[in-house]
């Protein structure tokens, strides 16, 4: 992901804090190679869904096929069962179809004719969705939106990036000779050592104040929730961890408030917009004092 640096790191949080991650772009910025990319990093399965707006619930879960030889019903499993999922422009989707991702974000399981499926662990998400072309689209409810641990947005490229990224891809997808740097039960080690890395109280006490100021602004219709504040705090023990630390600082709090917390919010109807809850945001995080010693 060549001038992606940041990008992939935030990717990579979201990875090992066990949450997921919607990217917002226009076409053609690299949201799907960045998800085949952590998919062939992870000696794991991938698995893309190409949202359209007659895509059932039973397409992304599976359902129930009658086997005649074995006269019984037998479950099917759906594209949700894979370690990497990638749910192209999930926007697309009717909010039925999108209520069938719910359970599985959070629960890591599906449940079809009243069995519970679980999914492959790890089980990540990565969802993408333009921001400019709204024609057939459906917003995501905000249940869901809290349900992503983060949101990022690719961006432009500098010019040598650029043409660097054209020259490589001309030869063919630079994505497919990626191998593997981990195995799927080094991950869930990983993920199992992330959750165990200090937190100091003063720097808990941070995050929590920095979550209940979007509640209180005026700008801000619906503040971020718990899980919101839960979800900050995970992400900062994985940047901790990127750094080579075992404990968190308030400058990983900060450098995650933006992207763990703005698509969570709804901002009041005198200043809408997605980029409205970044603003305000960043100047709520730039107003609160850091704490010292920690």
């Amino acid at each position: 992901m060549r001038g992606r640096r940041d990008a992939v790191e935030l990717v990579t949080i979201a990875f090992l804090a066990g949450g997921h991650v919607v990217i917002e772009d226009v076409p053609g910025t690299g949201k799907t190679t960045l998800a085949r990319a952590l998919a062939r990093c992870l000696a794991g399965t991938f698995h893309r869904v190409q949202a359209t707006a007659d895509l059932l619930p039973s397409d992304i879960t599976g359902s129930s096929v009658w086997d005649p030889a074995a006269a019984r019903f037998t479950f099917v499993p759906g594209p949700v069962f894979a370690n990497v999922v990638l749910v192209d422009e999930l926007n697309r989707t009717p909010p039925r179809t999108q209520s069938a991702f719910l359970e599985v974000m959070e629960e890591g399981a599906v449940t079809v004719d009243g069995t519970r499926h679980p999914v492959p662990d790890p089980f990540f998400m990565v969802a993408t969705q333009n921001p400019v072309e709204q024609h057939g689209t459906y917003p995501l409810p905000e249940g869901q939106l809290d349900r992503f641990a983060l949101r990022l947005r690719l961006g432009g490229l500098d010019l040598d990036s650029e043409l660097r990224v054209v020259r490589e891809q001309l030869a063919g997808p630079t994505v497919d000779t990626i191998r593997e740097v981990v195995d799927v039960d080094q991950l869930r080690r990983t993920r199992i050592a992330v959750r165990g890395i200090h937190v100091a109280e003063p720097v808990l006490v941070h995050a929590l104040a920095l979550v209940r100021r979007t509640r209180e602004d005026p700008r801000i219709r619906l503040g971020a929730s718990s899980r919101a504040a839960i979800t900050l705090v995970r992400c900062a023990q994985a940047r901790a961890v990127l750094a080579g630390r075992d404990f968190v600082t308030p400058d990983d709090i900060r450098a995650l408030v933006v992207p763990a917390l703005a698509h969570r919010l709804v901002p009041a109807a005198a200043t809408p917009g997605s980029l409205a809850t970044e603003i305000v945001v960043g100047e709520i995080a730039a107003g609160l004092p850091v704490p010292v010693g920690t």
